[in-house]
């Protein structure tokens, strides 16, 4: 079965994104596909590269990245939802005239139509933080 989710909790102070971690690990480990991981709202708060996980605590975005890179799942993060919360890819960055890009490796920024695009693919959709 495909599998795409929607992340829309921030990392820290919600265990949403967690559990959507977790879920993600878990269907991967009983054969199934991860299509993509959408994160939506204050979801984009897990593709910022400017966040430090605190001695103990799991680096949940690095975490994305490592099964990002390990089953070749698609992050993408709200264009409109991540400028709001001042995270920028190299493009963004430049288009308004920031200092530098904020969005971490691994991660892309694009607009809804990847949400839609991923529900066409994906025989579920699982939304966490709803």
């Amino acid at each position: 079965m495909i599998f795409s989710l929607l992340v829309q909790e921030s990392a820290v102070g919600r265990q949403s994104s967690h559990a959507a971690y977790r879920f993600a690990c878990a269907l991967l480990a009983r054969g199934h596909t991860l299509y993509r991981v959408f994160f939506f709202a204050d979801g984009v708060h897990n593709s910022s590269a400017l966040n430090c996980a605190a001695s103990g605590e799991a680096d949940l975005p690095a975490l994305w990245q490592q099964l990002a890179t390990e089953h070749g799942v698609d992050l993408v993060s709200c264009v409109s939802s991540a400028l709001r919360r001042g995270i920028v890819d190299e493009r963004e960055a430049a288009r308004h005239a920031l200092g530098a890009a904020s969005l971490r490796q691994g991660f892309e920024l694009s607009g809804l139509g990847q949400l839609v695009e991923a529900s066409i693919r994906s025989d579920r959709i699982v939304d966490f933080g709803g």
